[in-house]
């Protein structure tokens, strides 16, 4: 099958090579040109949203209601993604494109605000909180803490500042000290006596973990951050489990046996966590060069394609020895199907998913690292080009005149405060900045790939 998709791709070089170049030289510069004039538009107004100089996930459409995890204040901001780290990563992208100082502005000014959250552990919660102290919890839960080092670290590539400098040397001290002698990390740290102390692939927590250290040993190439991803590495293949269920479960104990979380997350196979994985190994390999880090690989994609549910997903939670999805209520319940949940489990809580384009994913690249001579980069950029080009007008058409993108009649929960939510929603609409940060996404993938195109001499012509 995948030389089946080469050889198209070949054709596609020989029977629209012509028809490709004539839109990049005809369509594209001038669609180049909006894409630019559209990140200039959405960039200065989601700046009109900031406090000090951070970002929640949603805003009213007068900007006066503002939800994080529920209803927020004008005084805190969100760490987790979307948030202030995800938003201050998308006006520094934009600026490695356009060289706008003003999108460079306005990623110090999403750092500063994450500098200031900044707690005396050197990590963050999941919110700042600009009227009262930093606690003293760093969550390594959904990408939290790890989000922030990130966009820090690549903020400091483009410009010079001792608070900056300072915050990632904290940080990265951080990551040091929390990484558990197995080569994990925690859920959280400091050491709260409970689940929240073991290794964790929930949420992909030491996926993240293990990203951050790849970028801090590119950026700054010290001993310690090489140490760090050999033992992460190590505890990616000491806690695979052993066939015939060669995955990964979501947490491990002190005895690297998986163990309960929270109340409705048992021990068991996630499948989930196994191909996040998968990606982390892959991701090793190709910073250090280390073959090692591939051998657990294929027994593990072998066991994912095994155990598909009937109706095409993948249970979150397959239970240990038998292969069977799992469905626990709070407090432990065992139910026998989706069906048999709580509400509030049954909506809050993917214990199905459809894994199967992930695993594709993983799959073609696991072939591309492993065979890597096998490479079109004008043809891949090129099909790019024209995938992107469709969504990159969609976008621009959907923007307002004050440069909002809006989430129309968008439904959420309607929380009362003090009572459990009793299935009601709100619709309404709303801006998003989860929304905002994919627009700049793809109008930045978009312009990369337009201008690297560009730069490629084709031979022959």
């Amino acid at each position: 099958m995948k030389r089946l998709i080469l050889l198209i791709a070949l054709l596609f070089q020989f029977y629209f090579t012509g028809f490709i170049q004539a839109q990049t030289k005809q369509d594209f510069s001038s669609l180049a040109a909006d894409a630019e004039l559209s990140l200039e538009k959405g960039i200065a107004f989601i700046q009109s949203l900031a406090i000090e100089g951070g970002y929640v996930y949603h805003y009213s459409i007068d900007g006066k209601e503002k939800w994080g995890e529920g209803k927020t204040d004008d005084r805190t901001v969100e760490v987790q993604p979307p948030g202030t780290p995800a938003v201050g990563m998308s006006f520094l992208r934009a600026y490695r494109i356009m060289k706008n100082k003003e999108f460079l502005n306005a990623a110090e000014n999403a750092a500063n605000a994450l500098i200031l959250g900044q707690n005396e552990a050197g990590g963050w919660d999941h919110k700042i909180y600009f009227d009262r102290p930093s606690g003293k919890t760093v969550s390594f839960d959904d990408n939290q803490t790890q989000s922030a080092i990130s966009f820090l670290m690549a903020l400091d590539q483009e410009i010079d500042k001792p608070s900056l400098n300072e915050s990632i040397k904290r940080a990265l001290d951080l990551m040091l000290e929390s990484q558990l002698d197995n080569g994990g990390w925690p859920h959280q740290y400091p050491k709260q006596g409970n689940y929240h102390d073991y290794a964790t692939f929930n949420d992909q927590g030491i996926n993240d973990c293990i990203r951050v250290m790849i970028e801090a040993d590119t950026y700054y190439k010290e001993e310690n951050y090489r140490k760090s991803l050999q033992k992460a590495g190590r505890f990616l293949m000491i806690s695979q489990l052993p066939p015939p269920q060669p995955g990964w479960a979501q947490q491990y104990n002190e005895y690297l046996q998986p163990a309960w979380a929270r109340t409705f997350e048992p021990p068991a196979v996630d499948p989930s966590a196994s191909l996040h994985n998968i990606n982390s190994l892959i991701d090793l390999f190709l910073h250090t060069g280390k073959e090692e880090f591939l051998e657990p690989v294929p027994d593990a994609i072998r066991w994912l394609k095994a155990s598909r549910l009937p109706n095409g997903k993948w249970g979150r939670f397959l239970e240990l020895g038998t292969n069977k999805p799992l469905y626990y209520d709070r407090g432990r319940i065992r139910v026998d199907s989706l069906q048999q949940l709580s509400l509030e489990r049954r909506t809050g809580y993917a214990y199905e998913v459809n894994l199967q384009d992930a695993l594709e994913a993983v799959e073609l690249r696991l072939y591309h690292v492993t065979n890597p001579d096998i490479a079109h980069p004008e043809i891949d950029m090129e099909i790019k080009l024209i995938e992107l080009a469709a969504d990159v007008r969609e976008i621009i058409k959907n923007q307002d005149k004050m440069g909002r993108w809006i989430v129309h009649q968008d439904q959420f929960r309607k929380e009362v405060q003090g009572k459990v939510w009793n299935g009601e929603y709100r619709i309404e609409d709303r801006i998003s900045s989860s929304l905002f940060n994919r627009n700049v996404g793809v109008l930045c993938a978009f312009l990369e790939a337009y201008k690297d195109l560009q730069a490629i001499k084709i031979p022959g012509k």
